[in-house]
């Protein structure tokens, strides 16, 4: 059915793949997540702090 080459080119691709698979999943379930989440935070914080600059630099 197969030559012993052509099973593992066959195996390093199943390999290939399930390793793309997994990657993706983490990606899209932790990676991107928690990096939206902290950018968005990072800009609150941000924009906090110059409402909080423009507020002490009224009342001076």
């Amino acid at each position: 059915m197969f030559d012993f080459d052509q099973y593992l080119g066959f195996l390093a691709f199943l390999t290939i793949l399930t390793i793309g698979f997994w990657l993706m999943i983490f990606l899209l379930t932790f990676v991107v997540p928690y990096w939206i989440f902290g950018s968005a935070m990072e800009r609150f914080k941000e924009v906090r702090e110059e409402k909080k600059a423009k507020r002490e630099g009224v009342t001076l």
